[in-house]
């Protein structure tokens, strides 16, 4: 993927949605959700392979507040108080292109972990 550029970035819906558009012509409507389950900080990732965390009981998590972080990325704050992920435009469109497929892959390991999005 090429690097992309934000032409637009809003919190909809009292903060349950982020839209988010691009210079390539492309644009996505994230929910907190997602954003939140996929956070790109180390609380969620983890410092390498094999260490990433399952958020879960996150379905009515919101966005409280998006904050530009220098020219390259948004720090999303979240009603349950996250704030460490830094969401680069790149992460962004690549959670916007592969939204479908991501929700099926945690869908499918709360399942096989007993967890719930509630």
């Amino acid at each position: 993927m090429s690097d992309v550029w934000p032409t637009e970035l809003r919190v909809q819906d009292s903060g349950a949605k982020l839209f988010v558009s691009f210079d390539d012509g492309t644009s996505y409507t994230l929910s907190a959700e997602l954003l939140r389950v996929e956070s790109p900080s180390a609380e969620v990732k983890g410092h390498g392979p094999g260490q990433e965390q399952l958020v879960f009981g996150k379905r009515r998590v919101t966005i409280s507040k998006a904050e530009p972080i220098g020219s390259y990325a948004v720090r999303l704050i979240f009603s349950d108080t996250h704030s460490t992920g830094l969401y680069t435009w790149n992460y962004l469109a690549k959670l916007g292109m592969g939204e479908k497929a991501i929700w099926q892959a945690y869908e499918t390991k709360l399942k096989s972990e007993g967890k719930s999005r509630d």
